[in-house]
C-alpha cells in the first residue's frame, strides 16, 4: 500500500524557505526541470499530482502537457523553453511506460 502524500501549506505567519533550486551553473534558476513556484513546501507539485491521479490518470496528464507545449511554442516569446517543457513531460511519460 502506498503512503498518501499531502501537500503542505505553512500556517499563517509562518515563513518557509522559498529559495529556488539552482541550475548547473549555480547562477540561474532551472525553470524547466524545477520551477521555483512548483517547489514550495515539502513535496514537489508534479509528485503530488501523480499521487492524486494514479498511474493511468498521470499518464494522460503528462500527454496533455506535451500537447499543450507543442501547440503553443510558436506563439510565445520563449519558444525554446516551451519545447524543453514538452520534452520534459514526454521523457517523464516514456519513463512510466
Amino acid at each position: 500500500m502506498s503512503k498518501l502524500i499531502r501537500a503542505y501549506t505553512p500556517p499563517f505567519g509562518e515563513e518557509e524557505d522559498n529559495t529556488p533550486p539552482k541550475n548547473k551553473d549555480e547562477n540561474s534558476v532551472d525553470v524547466v526541470n524545477h520551477p521555483p513556484h512548483y517547489n514550495v513546501g515539502t513535496i514537489e507539485c508534479i509528485d503530488y499530482i501523480e499521487q492524486q491521479l494514479g498511474n493511468e490518470g498521470f499518464k494522460s496528464y503528462l500527454e496533455g502537457n506535451v500537447l499543450k507545449y507543442m501547440h503553443r511554442w510558436r506563439y510565445k516569446g520563449k519558444s525554446g523553453q516551451d519545447l524543453e517543457k514538452a520534452q520534459w513531460y514526454l521523457n517523464k511519460l516514456i519513463n512510466l511506460i
